[in-house]
């Protein structure tokens, strides 16, 4: 039998859905680019402030947004965290909300995690009263940019902060669907650069030169080798070379050549591996072609690696919502809330929104049903990490 205690919840949780649709819509239609997210920071900021919740005023933090939930019991600090950085896209997913600044998209959900985080924040507003400790909300800058989670980091967000917990929307999973998984669920990423030097001259007379262009080409094949012929076929491993710039017309050999691209992996092994091998073919393929390779790292952004301690929590969690917990399948694009994870505990879990295209497509979308399911899991499981963290 369904009772007014029964009627009057559903009735909440739509009230809860077209208000967390309206943040949604209003965040995709006017995104903004890592570092530049000014108007994003202030629309979370009122929003938050409307409910009640209490923002704090983090020196030097100029964009981005940390507020907390305070309960009345003792307890410790966790943070919940959400991206709010958009991607260089132009919108192609025909929505009435697509957005409105040419070349600028939320292609990647961040929309989906901040208004979910939010939700989340007033769901537990209405529960401080029997919440043990601080749930810290982080609504955070340019992740896109991989330089996000160190900039708050320095700031002092992470002061006294037990677990911190986030998500990322996965189109492939359907709406009321949470994915987990301990240890590596998105890789590692490197970016290199390597710069070739040979001799350029007269594009007819190739005998007087030393061509970079070809010594690259090679270099670029034998790379390739490194995941197929160095590694196991069981391993997790990506070795992409992504821009290949050298000379500037066509009757021309040039003296310099350089690539750049990417290393994912999901094992620090496996990833130590690779950068050995890239050495060694870079600096032995440029020595066979008589030019001189120099191979360099910008600082590794580190793996997602999700704490096994928190795993049952998080299951039960979901269960209490009355949610589909799925085995959550490992993802090789990468994601700065590792840096979170190398300092404190934390987890990080997919959330089900069963959207027609993968991330950074033009024509990505969610489904916007999967907003409370969201907010509701994310409340449960902060009531849940608190009382857990309490009681030791």
């Amino acid at each position: 039998m369904i009772t007014n205690k029964h009627y009057r919840k559903m009735a909440d949780l739509m009230e809860l859905q077209d208000q967390l649709i309206q943040f949604r819509r209003a965040l995709h239609r006017f995104p903004e680019l890592a570092m530049q997210e000014y108007k994003t920071t202030e629309k979370i900021k009122n929003w938050l402030s409307q409910a009640g919740i209490s923002v704090l005023e983090i020196p030097d933090l100029t964009v981005g947004v940390v507020a907390e939930v305070r309960g009345r019991l003792p307890g410790p600090t966790i943070i919940l965290r959400a991206d709010i950085d958009a991607l260089p896209v132009q919108e192609c997913s025909g929505v009435e909300f697509s957005s409105e600044v040419p070349g600028v998209m939320h292609a990647c959900g961040h929309d989906f995690h901040t208004s979910v985080m939010i939700g989340a924040a007033m769901l537990l507003q209405e529960k401080k009263e029997t919440l043990h400790g601080c749930v810290r909300f982080l609504f955070q800058p340019a992740e896109e940019s991989a330089s996000g989670a160190m900039w708050v980091t320095q700031r002092g967000v992470l002061n006294g902060v037990a677990a911190i917990f986030g998500c990322h929307n996965r189109p492939d999973l359907p709406v009321g669907t949470i994915g987990v998984k301990d240890g590596g669920l998105m890789a590692s990423v490197d970016r290199f650069v390597i710069d070739i030097y040979g001799t350029g001259g007269h594009a007819g007379m190739p005998q007087n030169c030393v061509d970079p262009i070809v010594a690259g080409s090679q270099i670029v094949t034998a790379l390739q080798t490194i995941v197929s012929r160095n590694l196991s076929p069981l391993d997790s491993a990506v070795v992409s070379v992504t821009r290949f710039t050298s000379g500037n017309t066509w009757n021309v050999i040039p003296g310099q050549a350089q690539l750049e691209g990417t290393i994912r992996t999901l094992d620090e092994t496996v990833r130590k591996l690779i950068l050995k091998r890239m050495q060694e073919i870079a600096e032995g393929t440029a020595r066979a072609n008589g030019v001189r390779a120099e191979i360099s790292w910008s600082d590794n952004w580190p793996m997602v690696c999700n704490d096994p301690q928190f795993t049952e929590v998080i299951s039960r969690s979901a269960k209490e919502e009355q949610l589909d917990v799925v085995a959550a399948k490992p993802n090789l694009g990468g994601e700065d809330f590792g840096y979170y994870q190398s300092l404190i505990p934390g987890y990080f879990v997919w959330v089900g929104t069963d959207g027609k295209a993968e991330w950074h497509h033009p024509e990505f979308t969610v489904n916007e049903q999967a907003l409370p399911v969201g907010a509701r899991f994310f409340a449960r499981l902060a009531e849940n990490i608190l009382s857990q963290l309490a009681s030791k």
